[in-house]
C-alpha cells in the first residue's frame, strides 16, 4: 500500500460500490474499504496523526463524480 490524499480516500469512501468498516483500539483507529472483497484502502488515524493508504492500483476505483 501507499500513501494517498484525503480528497482521494474520501471519493473511495462515498463511492455506493465500496464498503468500509471501522476499527477503534485505544489511541488508534483505522478505516478500511472494499471493493468486492478486497481491501482497497485504509485511513490509519494514531493519536493526531492520520495517514491514508491504498493498493497500487487504486486509481481504476476513484470515480469522476460522486452523486
Amino acid at each position: 500500500m501507499k500513501l494517498i490524499m484525503k480528497t482521494e480516500f474520501d471519493n473511495l469512501r462515498l463511492n455506493p460500490f465500496h464498503d468500509y468498516e471501522a476499527d477503534s483500539n485505544g489511541d488508534k483507529q483505522v478505516v478500511k474499504i472494499y471493493c468486492d472483497g478486497l481491501l482497497i484502502a485504509k485511513k490509519v488515524k494514531l493519536k493526531k496523526s492520520i495517514r491514508y493508504f491504498a493498493v497500487k492500483n487504486y486509481q481504476d476505483f476513484i470515480t469522476d463524480e460522486i452523486e
